[in-house]
């Protein structure tokens, strides 16, 4: 990554948080939103950047290419006094719309526009989305909003149709691979091609955690290996998951359960972490297409009861239980 040298962020002392050291200044420096970078400059580039709505998971780039919008419009010596940047999550009632947001707006402070970054803004309510339509109405002479959100379906229609949609995806295993190679590098750590793996499949698309992942496995020794990442990130291996799954197949169900109690125990993973990978590796798994399917609809059900409080080793313990029962 081109800020990995002569930036503020790559000089700063090495007890700095990685993923502020390492963010990307320009949107050239996001890895893995080839389309979605291109038509975002070529925004920039024709001086006519429209108001926006990013949606996607968490760590994918959204923030990271608000503030390099905004660092690309203004230079970076003026970009923060023309960036209000809002969390909508903390700061959720109408009142903030009516008043910093209007107040930033009707500001003035050098360019043509000011913008204000509106961070988890599916979390708004009702009410305040529709004061932000008037806002947004009433300041787009000299000001460009940038929402950010997990799911666009929250936020009104009248909002989407003003905004020019962008909808961010998982990063790619590649894209994280050379991420955390380029940082490891920076940082003088000894990273091995299994460590990288895992921390790939830790992160599930996440820039962030893969990041703080390998910040944190690096403490702990002298190089960051497969067993110093699943150590730290409290993942279970996939051939863990997978020999799990398979014993309760085979109806053993009580290797399978033992397998699980590990798992919740001895490695502190949450029930919703063991379905999570649970759903992400079923196809990598070598099972028949009826077996898929039958642990696919039992997936499906844990999660539902785990998500409206059941308890959660019982809900995977019936799990399995149900794999272990084949039907005749």
């Amino acid at each position: 990554m081109s800020d990995a040298e002569g930036s503020p962020a790559a000089t700063a002392t090495g007890r700095e948080i990685w993923i502020e050291k390492y963010r990307p200044q320009t949107l050239s420096d996001i890895h893995g939103q080839e389309e979605i970078i291109e038509r975002l400059q070529s925004y920039i580039d024709q001086d006519d950047v429209p108001h926006l709505l990013f949606s996607g998971p968490a760590g994918v780039g959204k923030t990271t290419a608000a503030t390099a919008i905004a660092r690309e419009v203004y230079g970076e010596e003026n970009w923060r006094g023309n960036f209000l940047e809002l969390n909508a999550s903390d700061q959720r009632g109408i009142d903030v719309v009516r008043d910093r947001i209007k107040g930033f707006a009707r500001s003035s402070f050098g360019g043509d526009f000011r913008i204000v970054f509106l961070d988890e803004s599916d979390s708004l309510t009702d009410d305040a989305q529709s004061a932000l339509r008037r806002t947004m109405e009433q300041f787009s002479d000299n000001t460009r909003f940038i929402l950010s959100c997990n799911y666009s379906s929250k936020i009104i229609d009248p909002i989407q149709s003003r905004c020019a949609v962008f909808r961010f995806s998982p990063l790619s295993d590649k894209a994280v691979a050379a991420q955390t190679r380029e940082i490891a590098t920076a940082e003088g750590i000894e990273v091995t091609d299994a460590g990288v793996d895992a921390l790939v499949y830790a992160a599930d698309g996440d820039m962030r955690r893969a990041i703080n992942s390998l910040q944190a496995a690096a403490t702990t020794g002298d190089v960051v290996d497969e067993e110093a990442v699943y150590a730290i990130t409290a993942t279970a291996r996939p051939e863990e998951i997978e020999s799990m799954v398979t014993d309760a197949l085979n109806g053993d169900f009580t290797k399978a359960r033992a397998t699980l109690d590990t798992l919740l125990t001895d490695t502190g993973m949450a029930g919703g972490d063991v379905i999570d990978q649970l759903h992400r590796s079923v196809w990598e798994f070598d099972l028949h297409e009826r077996e898929a399917v039958r642990l696919m609809e039992r997936v499906g059900e844990a999660d539902y009861r785990i998500a409206e409080g059941a308890n959660e080793q019982v809900q995977l313990e019936a799990l399995l239980a149900a794999l272990a029962l084949r039907e005749e």
